[in-house]
């Protein structure tokens, strides 16, 4: 079978002016913020227009661009390599749909058309499910799929928190850092806005799950640790604890540091700059002992592995892979709708 895979991403600028564009696409996606059409597109492009220079200032200290696509390319080239060891005889095509910059789904898409698979798979860097990344990607991809006429069966994995593969990516990067004297560690995710996880949006209920699988992996008694949220813009409500409150705390306390990404699985602005410089400097300024961070996974072996179960259906803690919700009741956006 020539079976394909399309992994989801983020995407982010390639240059100084892709940035302000970026930035519209980001906030022009109704997953992102919920005004019709045409209030969505002012508000979009009102945003964007003014976050560009700061944004623009965020990506010069990291080279005037995002990493993320490189990155991405990278983990897609070590899944394929392990996919058709696996497999070796199918043949395997491994593209990316990046949702706000390109490539974009219509490229992947392009690129799929040329290989004419029997299947694909959509799989997205998102460990843990959030309408507002992998339902927004699944939605944009379906959109961009039937205008093209595009009717290839197709299944998604919506998440994979617990993977046990995916657990031991995290357990891996971290274990020489835990256990450290005098030492607390924050694993710290992309916030959301708390009326989108009080609608029902699963996302920090599965972010808590990756935390708790991740310490038991580990295996340290009395394991200082704390689940925090990161990334917070704009006047609402966010889910909480911030990084940057428990960064303060700790500083108080006399604590040193390890900040684990934990919803990251590629470096980008959000660990390059925001963990790495911004928030170096506010633990400095808090009084914390020492400010450590722990890797994205990248393609890290594990990782890799976890990815590749996905695919070929053997994944644990993977839905709707492993045919079955891995959600509770509560979160009523969880796509996958069978239950355990």
């Amino acid at each position: 079978m020539k079976r394909a895979v399309v992994l989801f991403n983020l995407g982010g600028p390639d240059q100084p002016s892709s940035v302000q564009p970026f930035l519209f696409n980001l906030f022009n996606d109704k997953a992102i913020i919920g005004l019709p059409q045409p209030l969505r597109w002012l508000v979009a492009k009102l945003i964007s227009t003014r976050r560009a220079p700061v944004a623009q200032e965020i990506y010069g200290h990291i080279g005037g661009k995002s990493p993320l696509l490189e990155l991405t390319q990278a983990q897609a080239a070590a899944l394929e390599a392990s996919l058709i060891a696996a497999s070796p005889g199918d043949q395997f095509r491994v593209v990316i749909a990046m949702r706000y910059w390109h490539p974009f789904a219509a490229e992947a898409l392009a690129e799929l058309k040329a290989f004419a698979p029997d299947e694909v798979t959509l799989l997205p860097l998102y460990p843990q499910f959030s309408t507002t990344t992998t339902g927004s990607s699944v939605l944009d991809w379906e959109k961009t799929a039937k205008a093209e006429g595009f009717s290839v069966p197709t299944r998604t994995v919506c998440c994979y928190p617990t993977d046990t593969a995916y657990i031991d990516a995290h357990a891996d990067l971290l274990t020489s850092y835990a256990g450290e004297p005098n030492t607390r560690i924050l694993f710290s995710a992309h916030g959301l806005p708390k009326k989108v996880v009080d609608r029902g949006d699963p996302y920090q209920w599965q972010v808590e799950q990756t935390v708790a699988a991740t310490v038991q992996s580990l295996n340290v008694p009395d394991l200082d640790y704390v689940t925090c949220y990161q990334s917070r813009v704009g006047p609402l409500e966010w889910i909480g604890p911030s990084t940057e409150d428990e960064i303060e705390r700790a500083g108080r306390e006399g604590k040193s540091l390890v900040v684990v990404p934990i919803a990251f699985v590629s470096e980008h602005s959000e660990t390059l700059v925001e963990l790495d410089i911004e928030y170096a400097e506010l633990a400095e300024k808090a009084g914390v002992v020492s400010y450590k961070r722990v890797p994205a996974l990248g393609t890290n072996r594990h990782y890799v592995d976890a990815l590749k179960a996905a695919v070929l259906g053997a994944g644990d803690g993977t839905a709707p892979t492993g045919g079955k919700r891995i959600c509770p009741g509560t979160c009523g956006k969880c796509p996958a709708r069978t239950a355990a």
